[in-house]
């Protein structure tokens, strides 16, 4: 987080409906105490974000972009923001961006993402679902572009849906044909990391990951890809982050399904 000011702390999960596991959200809040939560999947329509319980433990501030029963993100947040935005990628009416700009003497825009999973076959000519995963990593490496034009600070987290390097998944070789780990896959997040100029921070702290954990994190400027679901990413220039003393680490977290929630502090 910037180099002036206090620290900030953010944690990001796939929770997988989160009405379902509300309790495991209370308990992460509880005993984590990150300033920020953002979650994907909420599988929770407009409007019936579980948000009561998450006010009585101090997070008062809740953005939401949701949907009945797919989809769905989020960010929780002890802190005050600003400046709540979501954008349609591919045109589908999908909530699967939302963001917040936290004020200071350096604004940082925080944007939760969850990329489409892709289906089952790594072919868009046979595979609508990969050809949606496809064009929305394009308008992702646009949209990013974009983001590194402008002033100011940014952080991106969310379940990116990729594992783009030989030690994030059990074999290299074997699941080449795999989604998530395709080469058109991997190299697509390539782009996005370079037209964004996207650090990976939780690589910094978390050398050797897995796809079966799905976690992860990046941020702009000479970094390395994300991995497999959750990330935190920083932009600008590295001076202005106090990257050395960022600490991340995937949490164990009993009944949270097969993401587990990450956080960097």
């Amino acid at each position: 987080m910037p180099s002036q000011g206090m620290g900030f702390s953010i944690a990001t999960w796939n929770i997988n409906s989160v009405r379902l596991r509300i309790g495991l959200v209370e308990r992460l809040l509880k005993e984590w105490q990150p300033d920020v939560l953002c979650l994907q999947e909420t599988k929770c329509p407009q409007g019936q974000f579980p948000s009561a319980p998450l006010k009585e433990i101090g997070y008062g501030h809740i953005a939401e972009f949701g949907q009945k029963g797919y989809h769905g993100v989020a960010i929780v947040s002890k802190r005050p923001f600003t400046a709540q935005t979501s954008h349609d990628f591919c045109s589908k009416g999908d909530s699967r961006h939302v963001s917040v700009t936290f004020e200071g003497a350096r604004p940082i825009e925080l944007h939760n993402f969850y990329i489409p999973a892709g289906g089952d076959e790594p072919d868009p000519k046979i595979n609508e679902k990969f050809a949606h995963k496809l064009q929305f990593l394009d308008e992702l490496e646009a949209w990013s572009t974009q983001k590194a034009k402008a002033k100011g600070h940014r952080i991106l987290v969310g379940d990116l849906n990729i594992a783009p390097l030989v030690h994030d998944v059990w074999s290299h070789k074997d699941l080449l044909k795999v989604v998530s780990h395709t080469p058109i896959e991997t190299d697509a997040m390539k782009r996005i990391m370079a037209a964004g100029t996207w650090h990976d921070v939780m690589r910094r702290h978390v050398r050797k990951t897995r796809n079966s954990i799905r976690g992860g994190a990046i941020a702009p400027r000479t970094g390395t890809p994300l991995i497999a679901a959750a990330v935190l990413t920083i932009s600008g220039p590295m001076r202005h982050w106090r990257s050395e003393a960022v600490a991340c680490r995937f949490i164990a977290m009993p009944g949270a399904g097969s993401s587990l929630p990450t956080m960097c502090r």
